[in-house]
């Protein structure tokens, strides 16, 4: 036997053993035939041997930059996982894309790039993998858009997939004080009424982000975080470990493997994020008092499969969850601290076992929910998750509205919030734009017991929907944060507190309501009945409506521009295309 057909002989035993087909995968348009000798002479080139050519194709795709602590360590948990598709007969073809990192972005301009960056990453993952004939995805991310933006792609490509969180930023400490970068807004508000000196504002912000990571507690980036175990794509207790914790790398390397069974198995995204997987995504959000853009993110990874779920159908499932975690903000605890106590899972066993999960949905451990928490054990010797008949709160922390000012929807966060508190009534306050709001807040302009309008920052008039966390976080500082509510067309934070309700549909841009009112106009907010209303008649919002003109809107060309034209409303996910409903196949079929 001569030394080519030896090689070809173990190369055949080690490529039974794991029964990849490549004849049925993607690949086999790259790597197959001797028509594409051109395209393996580039695999050469790149170090790989004959046998790594002829095994599937693993994308890892890592949101790794250097703006913020959310991504600075994908980059080393992509080494991990690369090590456990090797080690399962795979070949890693390792890439990045972009991100926007909302604390780093909030505040300013840069926050309308933050939602369409979701799209972005989405769209650059698939045309990655479309590109270069990927069979399976590992996707790693760290800050809020980018988590949705994956899964998305993961959805939308159908390829097997599994989903890495970069893990979460260790506490700060703040004489013998938990901070995080919440206590960083809140202090600049604190600042301009006095309240904080310069000394003590730059002491904070040097000790309020000690390591690499996302936010440390349940804001968009935990919340979506946990949304990826509960909905099935990444591996149970893997999305609650910090950063900096070595375990992360065992995780990753756990995903490398697993995805090469997952390929055998011939089991996709789409098998796994179901009409029963999202609910299961929408209770644990709920259960957690997670933030109110998992009703925005929800919708638009459902549209990749071809579901309709809408806002209203995640407030539904919202409602009759019981809100159980007690995490930031409106808790005392942190990420670090529910991972240590028995982490994501624990939530879920006992979510589960009083009937609040669908335990027959399958997840990338090749087993179902149920399965997976079958031996989870609760830990009786901690205070941050409650079981759930026994929860902080009946009614889950976010909370969908409805009404005349808001007939396409609108969605609250009330975790935290005092039952006092969940009805507010007060005269109307507009601002076209979040700076003009902020500036009026910041200088003191406004009244307790006002309703501040934040208009003409939706999905198309922002374009971009910004987060309002400056102001909002401002308005705490300045001690006013139960006095006065908040109201917009545009997004918060997770980090955001007290009544502010987002996502107020249709946005002003098309001429919405709430493009409508004027100071003064009474404004009614009803978390407990889920109402938002505002004292006018229909025949007066009419008239209003025949005097109301567009607003030029100041993106006039570039990547904003583009958004503006494409993008939807929120109640849908603000999404930019048909979605997997009008597909005939998906890129895993070709």
């Amino acid at each position: 036997m001569g030394k080519s057909a030896r090689a070809g002989a173990v190369e055949g035993k080690k490529m039974d053993a794991k029964t990849f087909d490549k004849s049925k995968l993607p690949s086999r348009y790259v790597t197959e035939g001797p028509e594409r000798a051109p395209h393996r002479s580039y695999y050469y080139a790149m170090g790989l041997t004959k046998q790594q050519i002829h095994q599937p194709f693993v994308g890892v795709a890592s949101c790794w930059n250097e703006a913020a602590p959310c991504n600075i360590a994908l980059m080393r948990q992509a080494q991990a996982a690369k090590k456990g598709v090797a080690a399962a007969g795979g070949t890693p073809r390792e890439f990045c894309t972009i991100t926007v990192t909302d604390g780093i972005a909030m505040g300013h301009a840069g926050m309308r790039a933050s939602l369409p960056s979701r799209e972005a990453i989405a769209d650059t993952v698939e045309l990655t993998v479309r590109g270069h004939s990927y069979d399976a995805l590992i996707g790693l991310a760290g800050c809020d858009k980018s988590l949705p933006g994956m899964m998305m792609a993961m959805c939308r490509l159908n390829v097997p997939s599994i989903f890495i969180y970069g893990g979460s930023i260790l506490p700060g400490k703040f004489r013998g004080q938990t901070v995080t970068v919440q206590d960083m807004f809140e202090a600049v508000g604190k600042h301009s009424v006095g309240a904080m000196s310069d000394e003590d504002l730059d002491e904070i912000e040097q000790v309020a982000c000690p390591s690499a990571g996302a936010c440390g507690a349940q804001f968009t980036a935990n919340t979506m975080a946990t949304v990826s175990e509960a909905i099935g794509l990444a591996l149970p207790y893997s999305a609650g470990a910090p950063a900096p914790y070595e375990i992360r790398d065992q995780f990753c390397t756990a995903a490398g493997e697993k995805i090469m069974e997952l390929v055998q198995r011939r089991i996709r995204p789409r098998d796994i994020v179901t009409m029963k997987a999202l609910e299961n995504a929408a209770a644990v959000i709920a259960a957690t008092g997670g933030s109110t853009n998992g009703a925005l993110h929800l919708p638009a990874i459902a549209h990749e499969c071809g579901i309709k779920f809408d806002l209203f159908d995640v407030a539904e499932i919202m409602k009759k969850t019981p809100y159980m975690t007690d995490l930031k903000p409106g808790g005392k605890y942190v990420a670090k601290d529910l991972f240590e106590v028995g982490g994501i899972p624990m939530i879920m066993k006992t979510l589960l076992d009083h009937g609040y999960l669908h335990g027959d949905c399958l997840t990338v451990t090749g087993r179902t929910i149920a399965e997976n928490l079958k031996n989870v054990k609760w830990n009786p010797d901690q205070d941050v998750v409650y079981p759930a008949n026994q929860p902080i709160t009946v009614t889950g922390g976010v909370v969908g509205l409805k009404g005349n000012l808001a007939p396409e929807g609108a969605i609250v966060k009330i975790a935290g919030m005092e039952q006092s508190m969940l009805k507010f009534t007060g005269p109307a306050r507009c601002f076209d734009g979040e700076e003009a709001c902020f500036d009026a807040v910041k200088n003191r302009k406004y009244k307790e017991g006002d309703v501040l309008v934040i208009r003409y920052e939706g999905p198309r008039g922002g374009p971009g929907m910004r987060e309002m966390l400056a102001t909002t976080a401002a308005l705490y500082g300045q001690g006013m944060g139960g006095k006065v509510a908040l109201i917009t067309d545009g997004r918060f934070s997770g980090a955001t507190r007290g009544f502010c309700v987002g996502h107020v549909g249709p946005e002003a841009a098309i001429g919405g309501p709430i493009g409508l009112l004027k100071d003064g106009d009474i404004i009614e907010l009803d978390a407990v009945s889920g109402a938002l209303n505002v004292k006018l008649s229909d025949a007066e919002l009419a008239e209003r409506k025949k005097a109301w003109k567009p607003r030029e809107n100041a993106s006039k060309s570039g990547y904003l521009w583009k958004y503006a034209q494409q993008v939807g409303n929120a109640r849908d996910g603000a999404v930019t295309h048909p979605g997997g409903g009008v597909e005939d196949k998906t890129y895993a079929d070709i």
